[in-house]
């Protein structure tokens, strides 16, 4: 492997997380237009939290733990979704 390629593959991992920072907003969007604000709030706003801290580190170039909230953020919205559908999983939102 080249130096370049070795530089291109080291930067991938310490940038923006743009694309993580994609799949939560995308996946809160879904859960949303599932009816989770209504079906599983607790779920949703977790979600909304955890994408609301993403962005503020990502303001303060801390992309790792943007990365991470990006990530708890698409999973709590997954959940959100799950429960929306779910009459069981709603009744413990």
């Amino acid at each position: 492997m080249t130096g370049a390629a070795l530089v291109i593959l080291a930067a991938c991992g310490t940038g923006p997380p743009v694309q993580e920072m994609s799949d939560a907003r995308q996946a809160i969007a879904v859960a949303r237009e599932a009816g989770a604000a209504d079906r599983a709030p607790n779920d949703l706003r977790a979600a909304e939290r955890y994408l609301e801290s993403a962005q503020r580190n990502l303001s303060e170039r801390a992309y790792d733990a943007a990365r991470e909230d990006a990530r708890r953020a698409k999973l709590k919205a997954l959940d959100a979704l799950a429960a929306a559908g779910d009459p069981e999983q709603r009744d413990r939102n």
